[in-house]
């Protein structure tokens, strides 16, 4: 058996230790996160924007399916899928037969889900939600892959990059590298000079980008998010500019050191706040959310006063602080020692140590 079958195997054994402990007849995974953590990567996604795919996941206590239909099976049998799955495939215009399928499958059972039929299933337990969210080693692996791809895009981009092009060819450009490599621009935001000061989610528009611009990255390869943000400036950065830089890396520090097995995702958030505080920007915390967990989805959690979630071992984050025209971001997993790899990191890209991390800042 391959590694990859290896890890399905784990995983499908996870899912049915959900089964036994929720007295379920099956599961049925349906979101793009979910197809792509069962499947080890395999992608059921072709409307990028959608949050499900065209497949789904059924496990059983005896079986592992892949439901679709049959304009999707022989491509995702030939393309995507491990051998872990049989597939059952029905006729496009005829989806009632998937749900006679899945009655039968399942004796009529009680069937879990990631996005439930109303009155129908129900939501999958907390305890298959955690696994999800802790890399195995062979995710990690990927991680990687996928990291090393998106920071080496956005250099590409930036250092390529001139005044003149508007924030739509920024963006364009971000997602023409992000496709070279294999990766889905899942969000390429870009902010020139004008609008970066104005709105922290700027999406592109048609305005030249100036002397300054931002490019923001989320990239997904194999269902896992890469989510990263850097900036340009053509010609010296102004002495302001640059004192609000650093202000967000030395915020960010503050989160960064926090980020171990137990601590809770609003204690990060907490942090956050006070150290906006500390350096003078008092309701900068209320201005843009600060990232949180991340993985399957570009945030898994988003940090906020109420997140009581704790991060562990295998979770990945992206915290992302902020001020007018500043912000900083990268992808971290948290390592055995309790140590962060920055999974987003390039060295081709200008940067600073702060607190022991070498910190991306603009790109002269």
């Amino acid at each position: 058996m391959n590694r990859l079958s290896q890890e399905v195997s784990t995983k499908l054994e996870l899912i049915r230790q959900s089964l036994t402990e929720n007295e379920a007849s099956g599961v049925r995974l349906r979101g793009t996160d979910w197809f792509a953590w069962a499947t080890a990567g395999a992608s059921n996604t072709v409307l990028l924007t959608a949050e499900t795919g065209v497949a789904e996941v059924l496990v059983t206590a005896q079986d592992a399916w892949v439901l679709t239909d049959e304009i999707e099976a022989q491509r995702l049998q030939d393309e995507e899928l491990p051998t872990n799955f049989q597939i059952h495939a029905n006729p496009w215009a005829d989806a009632a037969i998937r749900e006679s399928f899945v009655r039968d499958i399942t004796d009529g059972g009680k069937v879990l889900s990631d996005r439930p039929i109303p009155h129908v299933e129900k939501r999958l337990p907390p305890s298959l939600q955690q696994h999800k969210k802790v890399m195995m080693s062979s995710e990690l692996e990927r991680y990687r892959q996928v990291g090393h791809k998106a920071s080496e895009a956005m250099t590409e981009v930036l250092k390529a990059a001139k005044s003149t092009w508007t924030e739509y060819q920024l963006a364009g450009a971000g997602a023409e590298a992000l496709w070279a490599r294999g990766l889905h621009p899942a969000l390429t935001l870009a902010a020139g000079e004008r609008r970066l000061p104005l709105y922290r989610h700027a999406t592109p528009s048609n305005e030249p980008l100036g002397r300054l611009a931002m490019l923001v990255f989320c990239a997904r390869g194999y269902g896992l998010y890469a989510n990263l943000t850097r900036f340009v400036c053509f010609g010296a950065l102004s002495n302001e500019h640059a004192e609000l830089h650093r202000h967000v890396r030395e915020i960010e520090a503050q989160a960064l050191n926090l980020c171990q097995p137990g601590i809770s995702l609003n204690t990060v958030y907490d942090t956050l706040a006070q150290a906006y505080q500390q350096h003078g920007f008092n309701h900068a915390i209320c201005q843009h959310h600060q990232g949180g967990t991340t993985g399957y989805l570009s945030r898994e959690i988003v940090a906020n006063p109420a997140t009581t979630d704790t991060l562990a071992q295998g979770i990945a984050v992206a915290w992302n602080p902020s001020l007018p025209g500043a912000k900083v971001e990268d992808t971290f997993v948290i390592l055995q020692d309790g140590k962060l790899e920055n999974l987003t990191f390039d060295a081709n890209f200008p940067s600073v140590e702060v607190e022991g991390r070498l910190r991306p800042v603009p790109l002269a």
